[in-house]
């Protein structure tokens, strides 16, 4: 009976063992899986759409679109990359609006020579004051896509491609696979191609409609987890209540490795600009002033003032990146006294609402041809604005860090915020009674210094 209890014990031992285990994985597992989900924008993604328009003798010549149906994220210089693999041994006999980055071994052809002959092209967009017979509509942005919500004509980018040794009807043509987006740099993860319903195009006069002969779709999602290793932007608090002033953590995109020189750059180096390298493909790449948290931009937040029905903020954003210069900016800001914003000064506002009834989530971009492009690093690498709120006195606290923001994006990504015990405080009641307590202590001793004296 003894070695039978034995045995049953260590059986469940091993069994509790392996439970932890398998929950410790199935929670891993589900933290990775789960970053490319965004909970203030739940439908975001980018589309590629890729529309047949005509048979040629060989294959065919489609329009291929990209549609940015997110909310706050969008493509900046150097603008996307576009690629795929082939099905076949199709090759791109010319395009519009757009170009391969290679065009690889094409020494099969003999007289017209292909466009690209690569089994998995690379595609760009062309850059603006492309000439006119290159063009087609919605191309020759650089590859900058805007947000929907900033400017919803500008989240389309589109290219025509003439593709030979192809089917030439809707049973013969295989879908391209394996497609990629980069946004400049990785993030971007693309499902297969899906052939769904023709696209139907509307004329100008609105009195006929067309369609394509055959549209498949591509949906691509933003994992910031992927994009880069280390977060991109940070917040520092403040309060007209408390003189502390709560920094970015410390190391919050990074640390300086001190055993590799010129990783950051100090702001007092004389001659900054001999160091910095020339941008080219990589001038994404962040190139930052040595701070303490490492981070190339950081967003403060200051409870300016205190009215009687109102309350005031000022926000501050500061690039601390000399290689880059922002370019349609935007923030995420999420607080709950948002439902009664009452007047925000120089920058544009937008409310999103991903609970439905619940308004505590704002969009904050520049005003175009103001302040909607922020310098790099230097005198003026920052933009700020104020914020009024209307108090609601069912809610309406400076208790316990509630005029802070609970989450902050700069561009889309997350952004480090401090821990909420270090928030600045409101002096309480007991601080109030300590001074108190000891003013009272100092009286009572003066008055018994000068009893002894007078006597």
């Amino acid at each position: 009976m003894a070695n039978l209890f034995l045995f049953i014990t260590r059986s469940f031992f091993k069994l509790s063992s392996f439970s932890i285990l398998l929950l410790f994985l199935l929670s891993f597992s589900s933290l990775t899986t789960t970053e490319a989900y965004d909970p203030l924008d739940p439908n975001g993604n980018i589309t590629i759409k890729w529309d047949i328009m005509s048979w040629t003798p060989d294959g065919y010549v489609a329009v291929v679109t990209i549609y940015n149906f997110q909310q706050y994220r969008h493509i900046q210089s150097p603008g996307w990359t576009l690629g795929w693999k082939w099905a076949k041994k199709e090759v791109i006999w010319g395009m519009m609006g757009g170009q391969t980055t290679e065009q690889g071994d094409c020494s099969r052809f003999k007289g017209n020579i292909p466009h690209c002959c690569k089994k998995d092209p690379t595609v760009v967009d062309l850059l603006p004051g492309t000439p006119y017979n290159q063009q087609i509509a919605n191309c020759c942005k650089g590859g900058v896509l805007n947000s929907w919500v900033q400017d919803p004509a500008a989240a389309a980018s589109s290219f025509q491609v003439s593709v030979g040794q192809a089917g030439t009807t809707n049973k013969t043509v295989r879908v391209p696979k394996n497609f990629t987006l980069k946004a400049p740099g990785p993030g971007y993860t693309c499902g297969p191609a899906k052939i769904v319903k023709p696209s139907r195009f509307v004329s100008p006069d609105k009195r006929r409609v067309t369609q394509a002969l055959m549209t498949w779709n591509v949906t691509c999602t933003y994992s910031q987890f992927l994009a880069q290793k280390t977060p991109t932007c940070c917040v520092s608090l403040s309060s007209f209540y408390n003189d502390t002033i709560v920094p970015c953590p410390q190391c919050s995109c990074g640390c300086q490795n001190t055993s590799q020189p010129g990783s950051c750059l100090d702001p007092e180096t004389p001659h900054i600009a001999s160091v910095i390298p020339s941008t080219g493909k990589n001038s994404y790449t962040p190139l930052v002033q040595c701070t303490s948290h490492m981070c190339p931009v950081r967003i403060h937040w200051h409870v300016k003032l205190n009215y009687k029905e109102y309350w005031r903020v000022k926000i501050s954003i500061t690039n601390f990146n000399y290689n880059m210069n922002y370019t349609l900016w935007n923030l995420v800001v999420q607080h709950p006294n948002f439902d009664n914003l009452t007047q925000i000064f120089s920058f544009n506002y937008k409310s999103i609402t991903p609970y439905a009834a619940i308004n505590d989530t704002a969009m904050l971009w520049g005003v175009k041809f103001y302040n909607d492009l922020l310098s790099q690093a230097g005198p003026l690498g920052n933009v700020q604005s104020e914020l009024l709120f209307r108090k609601d006195k069912s809610t309406f606290t400076f208790e316990k860090g509630w005029a802070f923001p609970r989450r902050i994006y700069f561009n889309g990504d997350i952004c480090v915020m401090p821990p909420p015990d270090a928030y600045p405080w409101l002096p309480n009641a007991s601080s109030h009674q300590f001074i108190s307590t000891l003013s009272l202590l100092m009286t009572l001793l003066s008055a018994i210094a000068f009893l002894f004296g007078y006597a």
